[in-house]
C-alpha cells in the first residue's frame, strides 16, 4: 500500500502542477497550444478518475485516442460472432464483448434470444467448454492489443498440443504503432505529442516508438496509471513541445524495458501476422491487425466457417469513431448522456469500462 501511495503523493502533485503551469505560461507567451492524446483505455480511465484534465493549463489539453480494444473493434466482427452462434456454434468471449454493438444486435441480445455465448475469464476458459464439449464447434473472441494477443496465441499452443480440434479462434488484434501512423496522417486530426500506453508497452518496449519521434517529430512519453504517472508524462511532453526538443522517453522502467517481452513478441511472430484491420472509427487500415498463420488456418475461424469480418454498419447519431480519433470530447456527442448511457449504450466507448465516454459519464458528468 506504501508503494503506490508514492505516486499519489500530494506534494509530488503539486510540484508537478507548478511545472505544467510555468510550462502553459511558456506556451502562452508564444500564442501557443498543444495537444497530447493518450492511446490507453486504462489511461483514459486514470484521468478521469483522479480528475487529471482539471490539473492542466489552458495551453495544454489531454485527448482520448484509439486505445479501448473493444472500443475499436469494429461492428462487422460483431456481426461475424453473431453469424456464428446462430449456428449453433458454441461463442466463448470475454464479458465486455457481450454489449458491443454490430450492425443490428449484440451479443447480450443474441444470448437472450437462446444462443450459446459463455463468458470467459482467460482464454483458458475457451478450452474448457472445447474439451467439454467434444461434438460441438467452440469459437474463442480474440481481440484486443499487443497485451492479450500472446495469451490468445497460448490457447491455439495449447489446443494444437492437446489434439483439440473442435476449437477455433476468431481473431480482431490490432496493432498500437499503425493506429498512431494513421493518426499522424490525418489531416482532421492534430496530436502534437503521444503518452503511451502502459501495458501495450510492457509487450512492444518503448523502442516501437522510436520511428514516431524520429519520422515525425512528435515527442513520446511511456507513463503509467497512476495520478504521478501520468502528470509527470504529461509534464515531460509539454515541456519538450514548448523547447521544440521532440525525443522518446519510458517513465514507465519498473514495468516497461527498451525490448518489451521477448518471450511475448517469440510466441506471438510464431502464430502470427500482420494483416489489414478494419478499426471502429479509423477504417482500414493496412498491416494494423495480426492474424493466424497459414500454418494454423485450422484455428482460424474466419476461414474454417467462411465468414467475413468486413463490412457492418454503425448507428449514424453515435459519433464514437470522432471520439476514437480525438476530434471531439465524448459530451460534444449529441446522444451522450441522453439515448446513450452506461445502461442502455448505443456505442462502443460508452460499453467498455476503459472507453472514453464511460470515463466521462462517470466521472465528468455535470448534468
Amino acid at each position: 500500500m506504501k508503494y503506490i501511495e508514492g505516486f499519489r503523493d500530494a506534494d509530488a502533485a503539486r510540484f508537478l502542477h507548478d511545472k505544467l503551469a510555468a510550462t502553459g505560461e511558456e506556451l502562452a507567451r508564444e500564442g501557443r497550444t498543444v495537444r497530447v492524446m493518450e492511446v490507453c483505455g486504462s489511461h483514459t480511465m486514470a484521468i478521469a478518475r483522479f480528475g487529471v484534465r482539471g490539473m492542466l493549463p489552458d495551453t495544454v489539453s489531454l485527448l482520448s485516442g484509439p486505445g479501448c480494444p473493444v472500443c475499436v473493434t469494429d461492428a462487422a466482427y460483431i456481426d461475424a460472432a453473431i453469424e456464428l452462434a446462430e449456428r449453433e456454434i458454441i461463442i466463448a468471449t470475454f464479458g465486455d464483448m457481450m454489449r458491443v454493438p454490430g450492425s443490428r444486435e449484440t451479443l447480450a441480445q443474441l444470448r437472450a434470444a437462446g444462443a450459446e455465448v459463455e463468458v470467459c475469464y482467460s482464454p483458458e476458459g475457451a478450452l474448457v467448454l472445447a474439451r467439454n464439449n467434444p461434438e460441438r464447434e467452440v469459437v474463442f473472441l480474440g481481440i484486443g492489443f499487443e497485451t492479450t494477443t500472446a495469451p490468445v496465441v497460448s490457447l491455439v499452443h495449447t489446443a494444437q498440443a492437446q489434439g483439440v480440434r473442435n476449437l477455433s479462434v476468431l481473431t480482431a488484434f490490432k496493432l498500437v504503432p499503425p493506429a498512431l501512423d494513421a493518426l499522424i496522417a490525418d489531416v482532421e486530426v492534430q496530436i502534437d505529442a503521444f503518452l503511451c500506453p502502459a501495458h501495450v508497452s510492457a509487450i512492444i518496449g518503448s523502442e516501437a516508438y522510436r520511428p514516431i519521434v524520429e519520422q515525425h517529430s512528435i515527442p513520446c512519453a511511456v507513463a503509467g496509471f497512476e495520478p504521478l504517472d501520468i502528470l509527470y508524462g504529461v509534464q515531460v511532453l509539454a515541456e519538450m513541445l514548448a523547447q521544440d526538443k521532440p525525443a522518446l522517453v519510458n517513465h514507465y522502467a519498473r514495468v516497461v524495458r527498451p525490448e518489451g517481452n521477448l518471450a511475448a513478441k517469440t510466441l506471438i511472430d510464431a502464430y502470427l501476422e500482420p494483416v489489414d484491420a478494419g478499426w471502429r472509427g479509423l477504417g482500414e487500415l493496412p498491416r494494423s491487425g495480426l492474424g493466424l498463420r497459414e500454418r494454423w488456418s485450422a484455428y482460424d475461424a474466419a476461414k474454417r466457417f467462411s465468414v467475413s469480418t468486413r463490412g457492418g454498419s454503425f448507428d449514424p447519431r453515435c459519433r464514437c469513431g470522432d471520439v476514437l480519433k480525438g476530434k471531439i470530447i465524448p459530451p460534444q456527442c449529441p446522444i451522450f448522456g441522453k439515448v446513450c448511457t452506461p445502461d442502455n449504450p448505443v456505442g462502443a466507448c460508452m460499453v467498455s469500462s476503459e472507453g472514453s465516454c464511460a470515463a466521462y459519464y462517470r466521472y465528468s458528468r455535470t448534468d
